[in-house]
C-alpha cells in the first residue's frame, strides 16, 4: 500500500534528522545511505502530490499562471510593466534566475517569473535560448554583461541537461554534484521567500502565484512549512532552508570547488560557460559522422 503524503512528510523529517547525526558522526556509509533513502522518499513524495492533486491540480504543481484567476488580495500591478511580450526572453529567464540564485530548470525559470513579474514565460520557448547565446558568445566574446549559459556536471564538465545558469555566477556556483539539486532547492526556496518579504516590505503585497511557489518549496523542507499557522511565513522558510543547507554545504562546496578547478584549468572560456562537449558530438565534429 502506497504511503501517504503525511507519513511520506514524517519520513522525510525523520531521514533528514538522521542523515544530520550521521554528518556529525563522519559515518560515511551510512551518510550515503540516508541520502539514497532521502532521494527515494522525496520522488515518492512527488508522485503522491501529483496523485492527490489529480489531473486539476497538476498547474498548481508545476507551472502556476499569472492569469489563472483573478487575484483576490487586492495587490496592485507592478507599474510600469508592459503587459504583453515586450520583455525579451533572455531577460525574463535572467531576472527568474537572478531572484533564485542557482541553476534552474525551464519550468522553474517560467513558474517563477510568471508568479513575480505578472507576463507569460513559455518553458517550451527556451528550449534553443542557451544554443543562441552561445552562438552569441562565440561570435562576439564578452560584449554583452550576461549570458544565460550552462550549469556543468561535476565530473565531465559537460552541460547539465536541462538546467540553465548566468554567465556572471562563478564557475563553483554552476557546477552540479551530487549534492547540488538539493542545496540549490534550498537556495531557490530562499530566494523565492526574500523576493516575496521585499515585496510586503515596499507595500506590494506579493501574487498568490508566488505564495503558492513558496508553499512548494516550504512543504520539502523540515520545519518550512506549519499546517497550523493562518500563512505561511517566509522568514522562517528562508531560516529552514539555511538550517538544512549547513548538513549539505561543506561537502557540496569541495565538491564543486574541485570541479571548477578542472574546468578553470582545462576548459576555454566558452567551455567554460557551455560546457565541454560531450564525447559524442567531439567525435562527430571530428569525422564528420558518428561511429
Amino acid at each position: 500500500m502506497a504511503a501517504s503524503l503525511e507519513e511520506l512528510e514524517q519520513r522525510l523529517s525523520q531521514l533528514r534528522t538522521e542523515l544530520r547525526g550521521a554528518v556529525r558522526a563522519r559515518d560515511k556509509a551510512e551518510t550515503t545511505r540516508i541520502r539514497r533513502a532521502l532521494r527515494e522518499a522525496e520522488a515518492a513524495w512527488e508522485h503522491a502530490l501529483e496523485t492527490e492533486a489529480g489531473p486539476d491540480g497538476e498547474a498548481l504543481l508545476t507551472e502556476p499562471p499569472a492569469a489563472q484567476a483573478p487575484e483576490t488580495t487586492g495587490a496592485p500591478r507592478r507599474k510600469g510593466r508592459p503587459a504583453h511580450g515586450s520583455i525579451p526572453i533572455r531577460e525574463q529567464v535572467h531576472q527568474s534566475l537572478t531572484l533564485l540564485g542557482a541553476p534552474a530548470s525551464p519550468k522553474l525559470i517560467s513558474s517563477t517569473y510568471e508568479a513575480f513579474f505578472t507576463e507569460s514565460l513559455v518553458a517550451t520557448k527556451l528550449a534553443s535560448l542557451r544554443r543562441d547565446e552561445e552562438r552569441s558568445f562565440t561570435a562576439q566574446g564578452y560584449a554583452r554583461p550576461y549570458y544565460v549559459c550552462a550549469a556543468l556536471t561535476h565530473d565531465r564538465l559537460v552541460p547539465a541537461r536541462g538546467l540553465l545558469a548566468l554567465s556572471t555566477w562563478p564557475v563553483e556556483r554552476r557546477i552540479i554534484g551530487p549534492l547540488s539539486p538539493r542545496t540549490d532547492f534550498l537556495t531557490h526556496a530562499v530566494g523565492t521567500a526574500e523576493q516575496i518579504q521585499r515585496l510586503t516590505t515596499a507595500g506590494h503585497p506579493a501574487p498568490d502565484a508566488a505564495w503558492r511557489l513558496l508553499r512548494r518549496f516550504a512543504l520539502t523542507i523540515p520545519g518550512a512549512y506549519d499546517a497550523a499557522a493562518p500563512e505561511l511565513d517566509p522568514a522562517r522558510v528562508i531560516a529552514a532552508a539555511h538550517a538544512e543547507a549547513a548538513v549539505h554545504r561543506q561537502e557540496d562546496d569541495q565538491q564543486r570547488q574541485a570541479a571548477a578547478q578542472r574546468a578553470r584549468s582545462q576548459l576555454s572560456d566558452a567551455q567554460q560557460l557551455f560546457g565541454a562537449a560531450p564525447m559524442r558530438d567531439a567525435l562527430r565534429d571530428a569525422s564528420g559522422t558518428l561511429p
